[in-house]
Formats: C-alpha cells, sequence, structure tokens
C-alpha cells in the first residue's frame, strides 16, 4: 500500500508539473525549429528565463500590471517585439533603438531617431521599473490609458516607426501580415497562445509584459533600506552627504507667505514617492512647458507624467540621458535648480500646485552643499543589474 501511494504521489505530481509547463507553453518538445535557428541559445524555448518570478523587495506595494500578468512565455516574446527593427517600415528603427539598455532603457540622444529621417517629438523615456507605479496612463502626456496601449502607438506613429495608414504609408495590418509571414514569429505566436495568429492585443500584452519586467532593485538605497528599515533612519551604509539628501529629499518645506521655505526639506517626496520613487497620478505639470530644441508653438501644459527616480543616472553618476520631455536640463543639479526657484510662466494654467505655496512660485532656498546632498541621494537609487541581464538584452 505505502508503494502504491508513493507511485500515486509522483504521478500527481508529473501531472501537475506538466499542467503548469504547458500552462506558460514551455514544454516545447524540442521543436520550434525556426526559434532556434535564428536566436540560438540566446532563446531557448525548454529553458525561458526568468521573467515572471524575480526577487522584488518586500517594501515595494505599487504595481500597474493588473489583468496581464507576466508570464516567461509572453515576455520572450515581448522581447523579440520590442528588440525587431521590421516593426518599422523601413526595418531601420525598433523599440530597444529609442530605449537602450545601456540608459535604463531610455536614450542618450536629446531626440530619438525615426524612420526616413523622423524623429520624435519629445525626449525618449526611461523605462525601468515601469511596473511599480500607481500612475496607469504612460507618455509624457499620458494620452495611453495602459501600457499595453502604448506599446503599439510608436509602431503608428508617422515619424517614429511609420505604420502610420498616413500619407501613403500602410497600417498596421500591413505590419501584421509582415509578422505573419516571419517563421519565428509563426512559432514565437504558437508557443505563447496555443496559435499562430498575430493580433495587434497579443502584440500589446507581450511587449507590455516584456517591459514590466524591467526592474532595478539592487541599488544602495535598497540596501540601506533593508538595513535601516525606516526611510527616516539614517542608513549605515551611506555616506553623511547622501543621508543629508534623503532627509532632504523626503521632508516636507515650511514655506512663508511668500513662498520661501523657512524650515523642512525640499519636498521631492511629494511627488516621487519612495520606496519606488514613481510619480504621484495627481501630479500637475512641472513648469517645463517648452518643446525640444525649444521650438516654437504653444506651451506644453499636459505633460504630468515621469518616469521613477530609479536610475535616473548609471551606478557610476553619469546620466541615463537628458531629463524632462524637452530634454531640457542635462544633470540632476539642474533639476533640482530648476525646483529650488520655480517661475510662474504666463499661461501655464496646469501647474502643479505643490509648486506655488501661497500663490507664489516656491523658493526652496537650497544652498549648493544642498543640491549636492539631494544628488547624492538620487544617485543612490541606481543599481547594476539592469544594464547587464542578458533577459533584457537584444535577442538578435
Amino acid at each position: 500500500m505505502k508503494q502504491v501511494a508513493v507511485i500515486t504521489l509522483i504521478t500527481g505530481l508529473m501531472i501537475a508539473g506538466y499542467a503548469c509547463t504547458r500552462q506558460d507553453n514551455t514544454d516545447s518538445s524540442n521543436a520550434y525549429t525556426a526559434i532556434r535557428a535564428k536566436f540560438g541559445t540566446r532563446i531557448d524555448p525548454d529553458n525561458l528565463l526568468n521573467y515572471a518570478n524575480q526577487a522584488i523587495p518586500g517594501y515595494i506595494n505599487k504595481d500597474n500590471t493588473r489583468g496581464n500578468a507576466i508570464t516567461n512565455a509572453k515576455a520572450t516574446l515581448g522581447r523579440v517585439l520590442f528588440y525587431d527593427k521590421n516593426l518599422s517600415i523601413d526595418n531601420s528603427i525598433s523599440c530597444g533603438s529609442c530605449h537602450k539598455q545601456a540608459f535604463a532603457f531610455g536614450d542618450n540622444a536629446l531626440v530619438s531617431a525615426g524612420v526616413q529621417s523622423g524623429v520624435s517629438a519629445r525626449h525618449s523615456m526611461r523605462l525601468v521599473n515601469n511596473r511599480f507605479s500607481d500612475e496607469v496612463h504612460f507618455f509624457w502626456d499620458e494620452r495611453a490609458a495602459t501600457l499595453e496601449a502604448q506599446t503599439t502607438r510608436p509602431i503608428q506613429d508617422h515619424a517614429e516607426m511609420g505604420f502610420s495608414g498616413q500619407n501613403g504609408r500602410p497600417d498596421i495590418n500591413a505590419l501584421i501580415q509582415k509578422l505573419s509571414a516571419i517563421d519565428y514569429y509563426k512559432e514565437l505566436f504558437q508557443f505563447v497562445y496555443g496559435n499562430a495568429t498575430i493580433t495587434e492585443q497579443r502584440m500589446q500584452e507581450c511587449l507590455a509584459s516584456f517591459i514590466r519586467s524591467i526592474q532595478s532593485f539592487d541599488s544602495k538605497y535598497d540596501a540601506g533600506k533593508a538595513m535601516a528599515g525606516n526611510d527616516n533612519n539614517p542608513f549605515p551604509n551611506f555616506t553623511a552627504q547622501e543621508n543629508q539628501g534623503k532627509q532632504l529629499f523626503l521632508q516636507p518645506p515650511q514655506f512663508d507667505a511668500g513662498g520661501s521655505r523657512i524650515a523642512g526639506g525640499a519636498g521631492c517626496q511629494g511627488c516621487h514617492r519612495a520606496p519606488e520613487f514613481d510619480i504621484d497620478p495627481n501630479t500637475r505639470n512641472n513648469g517645463i512647458t517648452g518643446k525640444l530644441n525649444n521650438a516654437a508653438g504653444a506651451p506644453e501644459l499636459t505633460n504630468t507624467k515621469s518616469p521613477t527616480l530609479r536610475d535616473a543616472v548609471s551606478a557610476a553618476g553619469n546620466s541615463n540621458g537628458a531629463f524632462m520631455h524637452s530634454g531640457v536640463f542635462t544633470t540632476l543639479e539642474n533639476v533640482i535648480g530648476h525646483y529650488n526657484n520655480i517661475v510662474i510662466a504666463a499661461g501655464n494654467t496646469n501647474l502643479d500646485p505643490r509648486l506655488t505655496p501661497g500663490g507664489n512660485g516656491q523658493r526652496l532656498n537650497l544652498t549648493p552643499a544642498d543640491i549636492n546632498a539631494i544628488t547624492a541621494f538620487i544617485r543612490t537609487l541606481s543599481g547594476t543589474n539592469v544594464y547587464r541581464d542578458i533577459k533584457w538584452a537584444d535577442p538578435f
């Protein structure tokens, strides 16, 4: 009887394991020859890289995944789509052309190159830790209601990837036909969905799964938080300057009637909330209303989203591209200097009220030492793994 019970238990575990494998479509049975021929060992259908079960610190509570759970299979297909230049009309541009792993999936160029001499209208936003935010809208102006909706907009942008259906160019249906004729996509969509049908929704699900998988929690800040517990305690692994910058970042300022800080910190935490350092969804514009390269036109008042402050710079302290939608600042010191003295521009009807105490532009009166301390703290938010992990690298 004991032997029968053991056999039954083992059989049950094997069946359960098989069911789990098939749910994620990772049992390729040594098929998928086109995938293997194209990607070699970079994508192994029998041994997918880990996207779905990465370690996340217990203090990270925000998650905008909602109904599109990350699976290894979907994220793997999303990785291929993200880096495939076939997604542009002239096979010259991919998502990864403007969102580069070396820059925390941002762009070191002020303006990102598009198809046939086109360029992006705004500086390309960093994508790291997009999942860990209460803000569910995407693009600087939040025009996409979800990350899923955002993922195919650049593909359909006339200047960026070109499948716009405008001025004689094909639309996204032509792209779907194009991808449907590629052997590795036939196998990849079969692998993920059980059939080879390609739709925009499926592309969106997989691209969003890959992008949400891009995470960074191996920073000096994370190590310090693990030791200190509470952000308000000094972090034992921080320098005195970094701890000073942390307090200035976290503490709200106190202002006099004229909008001049008389006590407290800089209040960065009010909009960029620790420990995710995501943007508060209720934030309005921050006073930067110009366009790329100071182009003429009406001021941009609806840019109210920003990327996380994590990996705003590399672990070495170098900027991961310019800052703001217009790329107007090149250093963290420039950015902090902007908030140090807010100018209320004429016609800016959407300026965040947190920047206008008593109806006046805030004057934080930060000293150069204060600005250097806040800069030093923000640098502690950068990790190293996001720049080198092969699961986020170009599989081509």
